[in-house]
């Protein structure tokens, strides 16, 4: 099954190669990886996909908590969360039309005679689903983030 771990950690150079090879040591894939600053300049969220059941998701997030640059961990599967992610598609002008990109809930981010560039945000599924109906107008060009997500509940991921 597909979980969303998110984790605080020192905002330091090293730090996310350490918690990357931890995935690698241990033979678990990450599916997405999103790494950013927080409002405290010393820490960085990192927020990740993976799948596996609970023995693993549960082993996964105690390896992360023994890591010296990782301040907390928060496995966001275990309650409530809210998970969206951002798509961004190249198109010719002419392969696709408003219409479509309506119907879809895309929105237009640059246009010109040649080129549009749409953006879709949904959940995983959701953007699969728009990917599948999109097709037939043939993307030239597709980027994903990767699953973002804050838990629906009082646990927080802050210090």
């Amino acid at each position: 099954m597909k979980r969303t771990v998110a984790l605080l950690m020192e905002n330091q150079s090293g730090a996310l190669s350490r918690v990357v090879g931890l995935f690698s040591q241990r033979g678990y894939n990450i599916e997405s990886l999103i790494v950013a600053a927080t409002e405290d300049p010393s820490l960085s969220r990192l927020t990740m996909t993976t799948t596996g059941d609970e023995k693993v998701i549960e082993q996964i997030t105690k390896q992360l908590n023994k890591l010296i640059d990782v301040v907390k961990v928060l496995d966001l599967g275990e309650s409530d969360y809210v998970e969206r992610e951002l798509m961004l598609v190249k198109f010719a002008n002419e392969s696709i039309t408003r219409e479509t990109i309506k119907k879809l809930n895309g929105e237009i981010v640059f246009e010109n005679n040649e080129l549009l560039n749409i953006q879709f945000v949904g959940s995983s599924e959701e953007l699969d689903q728009v990917l599948k109906n999109l097709a037939s107008s043939h993307p030239l060009e597709i980027v994903r983030t990767g699953a973002s997500g804050i838990s629906s509940n009082l646990k927080t991921l802050t210090i």
